[in-house]
């Protein structure tokens, strides 16, 4: 079973507007309530992929309420766990530019943590366990470490998926797929990475340090997947970029759904590129017929030092 963990899921409410005025009355017509959160966005990915997988993670209030039975009238199972205050909410602005205004994470209780591990402890060998999303540091790093600890002894395949000071105290935890994009990958280092040829070259250092698979997605120049074996690019689809909110959680579901039926690492690669490039020809998540329409229209070519910049 694959299980997914969202520590600070979210309500987005997001808007459409021709264009947006700071201090001024603005209104639409075009809005969307969606469940957020990266973790939850590969659960329903997945279900679109008709693969199963559980969401687990805090929900609480209203809010939290309003995430579960969207996501089970969707398919997805969910094991949540009950949080004292309501989820928060997101909001999205998309207007002549982006805007967002996020709200904080939830406050968790040693006992709420606790029951979360109870639930890490009872996976099998072959589970796979999908960390994504912000991790606040109000939890205490030792937490992470501790679910990240139990994948390994248990043998279940650590999927980790987040950004800043919880990936590198996590960079450690030999997990199955790390996927930061071209930024991330650079603030784990403390260095800026500019070219695909520099991607490779940290990419390398984390697979050395023990991670099976690393993509990192470099927006519209594609991505890479780096192992022990073999440097993979990926040049993604071309189409109009309507919307880059959960491009890069669809691209860890493609690839996983993929893996999972047919445990091929280069076709995962594909199938994860098709899938985050569907997602961004979207107003939401995309769907299993925009996934394979794009499919064979992604390109992958081997490494070759003379010819990536």
């Amino acid at each position: 079973m694959i299980y997914t963990c969202t520590i600070t899921p979210s309500i987005d409410y997001t808007v459409y507007l021709p264009s947006f005025h700071l201090g001024k009355l603005n209104r639409t017509e075009e809005v969307y309530y969606f469940p957020g959160g990266k973790g939850i966005n590969v659960s329903r990915v997945l279900n679109r992929l008709n693969v199963g997988s559980i969401a687990l993670g805090f929900a609480g209030g209203f809010t939290g309420q309003f995430i579960q039975e969207f996501l089970q009238d969707e398919g997805v199972q969910t094991n949540f766990i009950e949080t004292k205050e309501p989820t928060r909410i997101n909001v999205k602005i998309k207007a002549n530019d982006e805007s967002e205004l996020n709200g904080p994470g939830p406050t968790t209780t040693h006992e709420q943590r606790k029951e979360l591990l109870v639930k890490v402890e009872k996976l099998e060998s072959n589970d796979w366990f999908v960390l994504a999303g912000s991790l606040p540091d109000t939890i205490p790093d030792a937490f992470y470490q501790a679910i990240a600890r139990l994948c390994y002894k248990k043998d279940v395949r650590f999927v980790l998926d987040t950004s800043g000071s919880a990936l590198k105290q996590l960079i450690d935890t030999k997990a199955f797929l790390v996927k930061p994009n071209q930024h991330e990958l650079g603030d784990l280092f403390d260095t800026t990475i500019a070219t695909k040829k520099e991607a490779i070259y940290y990419a390398k250092k984390l697979v050395r340090r023990g991670i099976k698979h690393v993509i990192v997605s470099m927006g519209g120049n594609g991505a890479i997947l780096v192992t022990e074996d073999e440097v993979l690019l990926a040049e993604a689809p071309k189409g109009q970029v309507i919307n880059t909110v959960g491009a890069g959680d669809s691209l860890v579901s493609g690839f996983i759904a993929a893996y999972v039926k047919k445990t091929d690492v280069k076709e995962a690669f594909r199938y994860g590129i098709a899938s985050g490039s569907a997602t961004a020809f979207r107003t939401d998540l995309c769907e299993q017929k925009d996934v394979e329409a794009l499919v064979s229209k992604v390109t992958l070519y081997p490494y070759e030092e003379e010819d990536v910049i």
